[in-house]
């Protein structure tokens, strides 16, 4: 079997406020026999606001990374930030007006093809990882009810993500119907949890992550799982603020996906960082399938 070399950008938050994911991307892609190899001194790609000052610099920021990977001879880059995949591949639509990409190279001070494919991890998991998945399942997560939020940036806009459907998305739905998981219907998938506003305007955010976490309990669910960093900090790390502002009391773990794929095919917890999570996803695992996961813990 050919495995993909793939160049990885781990992006700010994978090292910091999302370090969980990171591990739990790294072990699973490992696991599934997809090789991720770092770019070598991989830069911040100008995050949430660098756009909005200057494209051309954002774009460079963004650039820089690619030319790197350009030269390690992989056969595309992926990421597991929605925010650094629209980047990207924000760079890269812009990189096709001969006169912007003239001016990147010149800021570079180097060439550049920025033709290499990007994709989400999730995507490449979708896609290619999920055909071993079956084989490779010990622990079925039989009986755990969850909700799928792909937050608003994984799939559009569709013209340039190019992945899945733009409103009604199921890649990660399959992953979670494949882990055994009881995936309900969740209408606020695509919906906006209020991102980067958390600093400037905390209160948009209490208002739309609480709209989120308030549909997830209406329908169910014991557990969200998301694929983006900015959404699991403002649905688990601020669930605690957006219950005092909304006078709500909700207590969901929000799990990444590549959390529960570790949980599923036997990797330790720490492998993929459970405890890390602001809200104790253990008294929900405690109960799957009668097994006490404390012990592990």
């Amino acid at each position: 079997m050919n495995v993909p070399r793939l160049a990885y950008y781990p992006g700010c938050s994978g090292q910091g406020s999302s370090r969980e994911y990171d591990l739990s991307t790294r072990v699973m892609c490992a696991d599934m026999d997809l090789e991720l190899i770092d770019i070598p001194d991989w830069s911040c790609c100008g995050a949430t606001p660098a756009h909005a000052v200057d494209h051309l610099l954002s774009a460079s920021l963004v650039a820089r990374n690619m030319a790197i990977a350009e030269e390690m001879g992989v056969s595309g880059i992926v990421t597991p930030c929605p925010s650094c995949l629209k980047n990207f591949k924000s760079t890269q639509r812009r990189m096709r007006r001969p006169d912007f990409h003239a001016a990147v190279e010149k800021l570079l001070g180097r060439s550049l093809r920025a033709d290499l494919p990007v994709m989400s991890v999730l995507q490449v998991v979708a896609e290619q990882g999920v055909r071993t998945l079956p084989d490779r399942i010990k622990n079925p997560l039989t009986g755990l009810k969850v909700v799928p939020y792909y937050g608003c940036l994984m799939n559009r806009p569709p013209d340039v993500m190019a992945f899945d459907d733009p409103e009604n998305p199921m890649a990660l739905d399959n992953l979670l119907l494949a882990l055994g998981a009881e995936v309900l219907p969740f209408p606020l998938k695509v919906e906006c949890c209020g991102a980067s506003l958390g600093v400037t305007k905390r209160q948009i955010v209490m208002r739309l992550s609480g709209r989120i976490l308030d549909c997830a309990e209406t329908m169910g669910a014991q557990a969200v799982v998301t694929a983006c960093p900015m959404c699991q900090m403002n649905l688990d790390m601020r669930q605690a603020q957006v219950n005092r502002a909304n006078q709500s009391n909700h207590h969901i773990p929000v799990f990444y996906y590549s959390q529960l794929i570790g949980l599923a095919t036997g990797l330790d917890d720490r492998q993929i960082g459970l405890e890390r999570l602001c809200v104790s996803p253990r008294p929900v695992l405690a109960s799957l399938n009668g097994e006490n996961r404390e012990a592990r813990s």
